[in-house]
């Protein structure tokens, strides 16, 4: 649900009937031409079919969540649930207070059983107004006149696929004909669609129990671990569009020295890029110079870029479909390694191979961590640095020291999040077996912050990660940021 705006008298002037009467004459109709189906919608059916077969009987409900208030009467821009958007296609900024419902369908059988078949899944939004309405011209969430043309029925129709329905039809298809229907939603999305179905609970109208709602979210997020052929082709646009970002960054290192505040500078370069040939960044860009690049989410972006110092940089692409890269390459601003640096940088960079090595179908998806960690204990022994054996430092009971300098884990999986699948079961990601069209991102990383005593002073102030994103294949693995 969106976010309720406050009332302000002071910024609202009242219409006369006489213009009421004047705005809305003289346009020129709609078009009557119906718009193209979106290319993502092209591939949700399987998903909804999959959906409808996991809860036979039971009403589904996906909201796409709401506007949220930046300040006072402006808001946030809009990014839809990633759930809602895997199902119906819709991304970019589309669609506010939406709600997707899987319907379930009931045929007579033999007797008087009733049998199960499948689902109807509708789309309930907020279709535009008529210009005789007022929310044409006096609505700024909503209006035409403040926000653009927005889709009739028909229109979004031809756009998902899907049935449409006004989002104010909604109230009564949840609370009419039910007979006490098991429901299941998305919970933490639309506080308004929670509270109606709480209430139709506590009115014995609906079957709902919240707890089977963390298993649909669940299942909602295992749908994504393994991504269809379009999806691939999204997630390569994704970082296609991020290395021309990239590029763009690292020509304008000297302005970004010469002007101070550099890292800011840096960032926003590459959130033109992305706005440009994307939706937006994926997640706040770390532009993260000097010691700054040993915090892991460095996201305030103020300090300066200083030549002989490294700059961290972990950036990303949303295209409009939502699917988004994740790489990170750290560079030495002035273009030359320092011994030191170089040493380090070497060492993360052969970690990282070998977890891409260790990236095969029918590996776990913590031996890629198991590889890359590996390497990063060899090098810290060999450096003197570590203070047991690799094997100590490895054991899962015993050991971690070398967690000190690579607090966390190698990988991710990556899609219309850039933590994807995050609600996922252990057994499914930490402890689940990779398996072809699964991407991961493969991130080793050594921090040696300025202040860490037990590090060689030569080291101190050195921050080096390396993140590419790899896809699984039949036959092994295939980096998606080779470029």
């Amino acid at each position: 649900m969106s976010d309720k705006q406050p009332e302000l008298p002071n910024r609202q002037t009242a219409f006369t009937e006489a213009f009421k009467e004047f705005i809305a004459a003289d346009w020129a109709p709609y078009s009557t031409e119906l718009p193209a189906r979106l290319a993502a919608a092209e591939h949700t059916q399987p998903r909804r079919d999959a959906v409808s077969a996991a809860y036979p009987g039971e009403r589904l409900v996906v909201p796409a969540g709401g506007l949220k208030v930046r300040s006072n009467d402006t808001d946030h821009p809009f990014r839809p649930h990633s759930a809602f958007a895997h199902l119906t296609g819709l991304g970019a900024d589309r669609e506010p207070d939406a709600v997707l419902v899987f319907e379930p369908i009931f045929t007579e059988g033999d007797g008087d059983e009733v049998e199960d078949a499948g689902h109807v899944a509708t789309l309930y939004f907020k279709p535009r107004a008529p210009r005789t309405d007022p929310e044409f011209y006096a609505d700024a969430r909503y209006g035409e006149m403040w926000v653009g043309q927005r889709e009739s029925l028909e229109e979004m129709q031809a756009m998902t696929g899907l049935p449409c329905e006004a989002i104010s039809e909604l109230p009564a298809a949840l609370s009419t004909n039910t007979d006490r229907i098991p429901t299941r939603v998305v919970r933490g999305v639309d506080d308004r669609i929670t509270q109606l179905l709480d209430e139709l609970r506590r009115t014995n109208e609906v079957d709902f129990d919240p707890c089977t709602d963390e298993e649909f979210a669940v299942m909602l997020s295992e749908l994504r671990l393994i991504k269809d052929d379009f999806e691939l082709e999204q997630m390569q646009l994704a970082v296609d569009a991020t290395k021309v970002g990239f590029d763009a960054v690292i020509t304008d290192f000297p302005t970004a020295v010469a002007k101070g505040r550099g890292e800011r500078w840096c960032e926003g370069v590459f959130a033109l890029h992305a706005r440009h040939l994307g939706n937006d960044v994926g997640y706040g860009s770390i532009c993260a110079s000097g010691d700054h690049a040993n915090t892991l989410h460095w996201i305030r972006n103020d300090g300066d870029l200083r030549d002989g110092d490294l700059i961290l940089l972990d950036m990303g692409v949303e295209v409009d479909t939502l699917y988004t890269a994740d790489v990170t390459r750290t560079l030495p601003i002035d273009g030359t390694f320092t011994p030191a640096q170089r040493k380090v940088y070497e060492a993360v960079l052969a970690a990282q191979q070998a977890g891409i090595d260790a990236a095969r179908a029918g590996a776990t998806f913590h031996e890629v961590h198991d590889a890359s960690i590996r390497v990063i204990a060899e090098h810290l022994h060999a450096w003197g640095i570590l203070p047991v054996s690799v094997e100590e430092s490895l054991d899962p009971v015993t050991g971690g020291q070398h967690r000190r300098w690579m607090v966390h884990g190698t990988s991710h999986h990556l899609g219309i999040d850039v933590h994807d699948c995050a609600q996922a079961r252990k057994e499914f990601y930490r402890d689940g077996t990779l398996k072809p069209g699964m991407c991961i991102t493969v991130e080793p990383g050594l921090y040696f912050k300025s202040t860490d005593l037990l590090v060689p002073e030569e080291l101190r102030g050195i921050g080096i990660r390396i993140e590419d994103d790899i896809v699984v294949t039949a036959d092994g693995s295939r980096n998606l940021s080779q470029a």
